[in-house]
């Protein structure tokens, strides 16, 4: 296979020895080909500037410009380059931001050098692979949106204030609707967010970041 049918891969990692055990792994596999490696996000950026990668394998968390805020440069400037979220978090707002960002992949580095190299050639052809846990976290990104979306402004200002520990009462003045109106947008959040009771109602927001 010559040169310029390989897929050409950076790799970000703030450890050596993750760079290393990475750079071992590519240096088999016949149509891959490491071109670059660098220590934190920023270098990454520049780096991506000079070496034209094809896919970069991104670590997220690094000290200074971290894996998200990298990702998002180098998308910015090098949109032919794909980008694939490599790291040991499964945070549900670490996978959404990162996706966001413009990763194509997020997965785990405990991932098996079969899957990491299928990810590398999906990437480079511009199809998207998430690690399970990645999965998930976009699934609850999307209920959680769907949430927010079917509760009114109104009913979020109600949230709101619940959360900040008010009573009916004082939501009523402060929003200075009726005793009875405040009861009724509390009942239909309690629908929406399919809870028993206000505790619960304000457990959920606070989890969710609703509010």
């Amino acid at each position: 296979m010559n040169d310029e049918t390989k897929i050409r891969v950076m790799i970000v990692d703030d450890h050596a020895v993750v760079r290393s055990g990475l750079g071992a792994f590519l240096s088999v596999i016949p149509d891959l080909e490491l071109v670059g490696e660098a220590e934190n996000g920023e270098l990454a950026v520049v780096r991506c500037g000079h070496l034209h990668p094809d896919v970069v394998l991104m670590d997220l968390m690094m000290p200074g410009t971290d894996g998200v805020t990298a990702t998002r440069l180098i998308r910015e400037k090098h949109p032919q380059t794909q980008i694939i979220a490599l790291t040991s978090f499964q945070e549900d707002e670490l996978v959404q931001n990162a996706m966001k960002a413009g990763a194509i992949g997020y997965l785990m580095k405990n991932v098996s050098a079969q899957e990491l190299s299928a990810a590398i050639r999906a990437a480079r052809a511009g199809r998207m692979t998430l690690s399970p846990e990645a999965a998930q976290a976009l699934v609850h990104a999307s209920q959680q949106a769907a949430e927010t979306e079917s509760l009114t402004e109104r009913e979020l200002d109600v949230l709101r204030l619940m959360v900040d520990g008010m009573n009916n009462a004082e939501i009523a003045e402060r929003l200075v609707i009726s005793l009875s109106t405040v009861k009724y947008h509390i009942s239909n959040i309690l629908m929406k967010l399919d809870v028993e009771n206000r505790v619960a109602a304000v457990t959920t927001a606070m989890q969710k970041k609703l509010v």
